[in-house]
């Protein structure tokens, strides 16, 4: 079988990996099949869908009519989002697959994930950063509806000579994935504008149900393919998983300030450039290859997710301390001022007193 030979080192091993986890994932088939029954794998799905709609109600309920007619009459933070979005995250998928020497295979599963549009984890950082919710749910609609033509004509343009995937991109789910984000804003967005009064309410149930069954999920994710994962977490693929969404995060910020957007519209497009839609992705991984030819690298996407949310969490604690800090000093100035003013007028008022 050739083990006795010296193993290969450096960027020859990392050329194998994709061989390696294939290798691995023929002979142990179940070290990365889910042992759930049918009627629990439904039971989770449709448990997705209410939060996921849950979720995009209560982030609605943040919208408001008025701004998004102003982002719709001047569209140049949806059009600077859309070119950090589809111009910055494939070129970078890229990059990073010829850097690092990839087979064809892990090529293109980076590549899908580089290529796919936004998801609703940029609306929830957005959210948490305090940032401009209705640009960040209007883009997010916008890119999804865009990937109908850009996802394609990307993997074409970036796929050539790592296969042919034009005619596996899955239109009916990009287009289920924007119904499932438009139908339930449009709903907070009315419950916003007929009943202000419950916005808030319905805001902080949705995000609290979101973030409890995230925890969940991830606890059994963790239970049934936590075996499984670790042949994923080779030095190349942990490397991309990390680079891509900091690099996602930092570009969006940059090209947003070269746009000259205000500081919450910054903040958003950093956001809807570095987090992409991981379910998407994993679809798309599903029909393009079977099992036995790509492996464990179908779960590539949940460790570029873990990168995703653990480096904007990171930011968000950044931010959050930034401002803090930065409204102790305010106040401290504001009240030496307030103090500075009210010794002039004592003085003012003595010297009047003392003139009389």
């Amino acid at each position: 079988m050739g083990y006795a030979a010296e193993p290969p080192s450096g960027p020859d091993l990392w050329q194998n990996d994709s061989l390696f986890i294939n290798m691995t994932a023929a002979n142990t088939s179940h070290a990365f099949t889910i042992p759930l029954s049918p009627v629990m794998d439904k039971a989770i799905n449709v448990f997705l869908i209410i939060v996921l709609f849950i979720t995009m109600v209560s982030l609605g309920c943040t919208m408001e009519v008025s701004k998004i007619k102003r982002h719709i009459m001047r569209p140049k933070g949806v059009a600077t989002a859309v070119l950090a979005q589809y111009g910055i995250m494939p070129l970078t998928a890229f990059c990073l697959a010829k850097a690092f020497r990839l087979s064809e295979t892990t090529a293109v599963v980076i590549l899908i994930c580089g290529c796919c549009p936004g998801g609703n984890l940029s609306n929830i950082l957005a959210l948490a950063l305090r940032g401009d919710m209705n640009l960040s749910i209007l883009m997010t609609s916008c890119s999804t509806l865009l990937a109908l033509g850009l996802m394609p004509l990307l993997l074409f343009v970036y796929c050539q000579g790592f296969g042919d995937l034009q005619n596996t991109v899955p239109y009916v789910d990009i287009i289920a994935s924007l119904f499932m984000i438009l139908i339930p804003c449009g709903a907070g967005i009315l419950i916003n504008y007929y009943r202000p009064q419950y916005s808030k309410t319905i805001t902080k149930v949705g995000l609290s149900i979101m973030i409890l069954s995230s925890l969940g999920l991830s606890v059994i994710c963790g239970i049934f393919i936590g075996r499984s994962i670790l042949l994923v977490l080779t030095p190349p693929l942990v490397a991309i998983g990390a680079l891509m969404p900091f690099i996602g995060y930092s570009c969006g910020y940059v090209i947003s300030a070269l746009f000259r957007l205000n500081q919450s519209e910054r903040r958003t497009v950093a956001m809807e450039t570095g987090c992409q839609n991981i379910q998407l992705c994993s679809t798309i991984l599903k029909i393009a290859f079977p099992p036995e030819q790509i492996g464990p690298l179908f779960l590539f996407p949940m460790v570029y997710i873990i990168f995703q949310v653990t480096e904007a969490l990171a930011l968000v604690v950044l931010f959050r301390c930034h401002q803090r800090f930065t409204q102790e000093d305010k106040g401290k100035r504001r009240k030496s001022v307030s103090v500075a003013q009210t010794s002039v007028v004592l003085l003012c008022r003595n010297r009047t007193h003392t003139f009389k």
